[in-house]
């Protein structure tokens, strides 16, 4: 069996504001391993969101361990986990949040610029063939206020692979889209994830992509929702949406 790129061991969070307790996540544990295609379903406040931004280390556990490919990161420090970021992981949010003064090519390139130039100019050429494989061939030298929407969360996805992450955490990616752009992204996601071998944990809200992906996490008051005959907490085979 692969070594998971995911690991969580029983892990919780807490926030504290004064001497106000706010529990929000209790006793996570799972694994995700790599070209796994994973779906966190859950009502609103669930704790969803919360635990991606936790394995994504832009938020720290309270309770537990989180390893990233075997690594513990839960107690790197700052700098530790923005080289994390940096070098292993990818993020597509719900907005695109490309750079409007700078060309389609150069926002997919963007998170290679922090790793110097000599890495950018060596990711260019791959940069170029995931554009045109997602069909923005004509498009790398335009800016992206010249784009749709849906072209701009194709640039998104494409920037998320421009490190060649062991992860791409993905914060409800076609929730700003219409339903024809929002299944075209979602289906780039899956290939790309197939084809790469790079695992993609998706948070949504829609029940019809959760249930096209390898496997669903359903979160309920900050606890995993386990199927019949399986504990609360314990990773999920297969777990459907609700109706």
């Amino acid at each position: 069996m692969p070594q998971p790129v995911v690991e969580l061991d029983r892990v919780g969070k807490t926030y504290y504001t004064g001497d106000v307790e706010t529990p929000v996540l209790f006793d996570l544990s799972f694994s995700i391993v790599p070209g796994e295609f994973v779906a966190i379903v859950g009502g609103s406040g669930s704790g969803k969101t919360t635990l991606l931004n936790l394995m994504g280390l832009l938020d720290r556990p309270t309770a537990g361990v989180i390893r990233v490919e075997g690594r513990e990161v839960s107690h790197l420090d700052e700098l530790g986990r923005a080289r994390m970021r940096r070098d292993r992981l990818g993020f597509i949010f719900q907005f695109h949040y490309l750079l409007p003064e700078f060309t389609v090519l150069e926002n997919a390139l963007m998170p290679c610029r922090m790793r110097g130039r000599e890495f950018e100019k060596s990711r260019e050429a791959r940069m170029r063939e995931l554009l045109t494989y997602v069909g923005l061939e004509e498009k790398l030298n335009v800016r992206p206020p010249q784009l749709s929407g849906g072209q701009q969360q194709r640039v998104a996805v494409v920037r998320s692979l421009a490190n060649d992450p062991a992860v791409v955490f993905a914060d409800e990616p076609t929730g700003n889209l219409d339903s024809k752009s929002g299944r075209m992204v979602f289906d780039l996601m899956k290939r790309l994830s197939r084809e790469s071998g790079t695992a993609f944990i998706m948070v949504t809200h829609d029940d019809n992509f959760a249930l096209e992906a390898d496997r669903v996490i359903r979160i309920r008051d900050g606890r995993i929702q386990a199927p019949p005959g399986r504990h609360e907490g314990t990773e999920l085979a297969v777990a459907a949406p609700e109706a």
